[in-house]
């Protein structure tokens, strides 16, 4: 029963990319568009399958800044809404000016980092950790805030002082809203390395799809597209299967509403 209601729940997803693929083959094989401009889906997948190798490559440059840059977003979003939390005044003095910053475009900070940073792999991970950050810190700051305050009374009457209410409390209530933001920025960091890879830049995706675009080669840039999208998804999948090994009791959570 659990896995038919699981079957059906993916039709919808896959019925609507189904029929995305065909009004796009509809309308390159139809001529409705001219093919230099929409290539059609059989010459798309003969670009990948023909640069297979130099994307991967490339992939692989990509993934790596957009991981590091991750790795450095989780890390300074942990510390810095921990602080804001633990520190009331803190949070007044910095919310403002992080929401601030996202105000800021990507594209136009990203020349700076070039500049400041010459065009190696170091303004691609700051690029990508400046874009995880804020998803992540709001996301955290939010599951803290919404720990059980009767549970934390009760803790507080037994003798349990703030570190050990932060700790079995708040950070374990926080986990789900760190899994949203997670997910989230996940996807906005290979979109942030690819950005800054346009910018300056030697390998990666980003730089294959600039090539690509001064020679007119569309299919080869829908191709690029499609390994953007896959990796993406890798690490929206990789977060997801995180978040069941770290939060457990969401699987049985949802059973119980199931039920």
């Amino acid at each position: 029963m659990k896995k038919s209601e699981s079957t059906g729940s993916k039709l919808p997803a896959a019925g609507s990319l189904a029929a995305v693929a065909l009004l796009w083959l509809l309308a390159s094989e139809g001529k409705l568009v001219p093919s230099f401009l929409l290539p059609s889906p059989a010459a798309v997948c003969r670009a990948l399958a023909e640069d297979a190798p130099v994307l991967l490559e490339n992939a692989a440059v990509t993934l790596l800044e957009a991981a590091l840059g991750l790795a450095a977003g989780i890390l300074s979003a942990l510390v810095l809404a921990t602080l804001m939390h633990r520190v009331p005044a803190l949070y007044r003095a910095l919310y403002p000016i992080l929401v601030i910053t996202q105000t800021i475009p990507t594209v136009a900070l990203a020349p700076l980092l070039v500049l400041w940073m010459g065009f190696g792999m170091a303004p691609k991970v700051t690029l990508v950790a400046l874009t995880t950050f804020f998803p992540i810190a709001v996301s955290l700051l939010e599951g803290y805030a919404g720990a059980d305050r009767a549970s934390a009374d009760l803790l507080r009457s037994m003798g349990a002082n703030r570190g050990q209410i932060f700790r079995h409390l708040e950070f374990p209530s926080a986990l789900s809203h760190f899994f949203s933001g997670l997910r989230v920025s996940a996807s906005y960091a290979v979109v942030g390395a690819v950005i800054s890879e346009w910018l300056g830049g030697f390998r990666g995706l980003g730089v294959y799809m600039t090539r690509v675009k001064k020679a007119y080669a569309f299919d080869k840039m829908f191709a690029v597209i499609l390994v953007i999208v896959a990796v993406s998804l890798l690490l929206m999948a990789l977060v997801t299967a995180l978040q069941r090994r770290a939060c457990p009791w969401e699987a049985y959570e949802k059973i119980e509403r199931n039920d």
